[in-house]
């Protein structure tokens, strides 16, 4: 005789082929719990012998991203497209850094990283009632050294990519939207990423996660037209860092041909301190407009 899930099987596969492709485990709780009865099955039927049968018997496919940090596992219904299906696994979370850049178009590259961030919670992160500059010592010392990088990975062999999950501070939400993406494929991908001012904004605070400052460079170039510079730099007081980005931000703009009036916004801000476009760059040179250590040559 068919089990009764055997039985059910037509009616179980209609309803996850109209339901969402990328699904958390707390989703097949509720739709355990939720349909069980309508589809008549045996009460000694647990919740682990339906996912296996789900995963045996139908499209279902368990997908474990095994970050150092905290594991993260969920099923997707089919082939779902890998930048969907993060973005599924991860709740609340968004494309950032050189992902970002390339979903704006401001790279020919193909970046073998994958940046997907989310925020910490609201609470988790101290509020900054003003923004203060570090000391001249802390931030020479800081950017002497090479950059704290996330270790927070993990290799995708199939997909021949690297995905980094990183941790952000709490934003309420910050430049961060969702729109449809065509990157070519059958159809467009439904993402959630930074804004192309935050994006901006992000790349040159870290631009390690953005393929360098020459990317940087680039991509501040190839943004003219599009990127509102006063939306940005209104963007930059909100996030109220306590290094002088505003500094680096300017410089690019000026570098990339921004209109003066553009460039003059980061102008008139105040020049407190010396700082510098990255970390551990070696041999520099000294940018005395924007009291700014560059890269020699750049």
């Amino acid at each position: 005789m068919p089990s009764r899930l055997q039985i059910a099987k037509p009616d179980i596969v209609k309803a996850f082929s109209q339901g969402p492709a990328v699904l958390r485990p707390s989703d097949l709780v509720k739709i355990f719990n939720e349909e069980r009865a309508s589809w008549r099955l045996a009460q000694r039927t647990t919740l682990h012998e339906f996912v296996d049968f789900l995963v045996g018997k139908t499209e279902l496919r368990r997908i474990t991203l095994a970050f150092p940090q905290q594991s993260v596992s969920g099923y997707t219904w089919g082939e779902a497209p890998l930048l969907e299906a993060l973005l599924g696994l991860v709740k609340d979370s968004y494309y950032s850094h050189y992902t970002a850049v390339r979903i704006h178009g401001l790279t020919e590259q193909l970046p073998k990283t994958v940046y997907l961030s989310h925020e910490k919670r609201r609470g988790e992160t101290p509020h900054k009632e003003a923004q203060t500059l570090y000391p001249q010592e802390k931030i020479d010392e800081a950017f002497q050294r090479p950059p704290r990088m996330s270790s927070n990975q993990v290799e995708l062999e199939e997909e021949g990519v690297r995905v980094m999950l990183l941790e952000t501070t709490y934003q309420e939400g910050l430049g961060i939207s969702a729109g449809e993406v065509n990157f070519g494929g059958d159809r467009p991908l439904r993402l959630r990423y930074t804004s192309l001012e935050r994006t901006m904004i992000d790349i040159a605070v870290r631009p390690f996660y953005a393929g360098g400052v020459f990317e940087v460079a680039k991509a501040f170039e190839n943004a003219k037209g599009q990127l509102s510079v006063n939306a940005m730099r209104a963007m930059l007081k909100k996030l109220r860092f306590g290094y002088p980005y505003h500094q680096a931000i300017g410089f690019y703009l000026e570098r990339a041909g921004y209109r003066s009036s553009h460039v003059d916004l980061f102008m008139r801000d105040p020049m407190e301190r010396d700082f510098y476009l990255t970390h551990a760059m070696g041999r520099t040179a000294y940018n005395s407009r924007w009291r700014l250590h560059v890269p020699e040559g750049f």
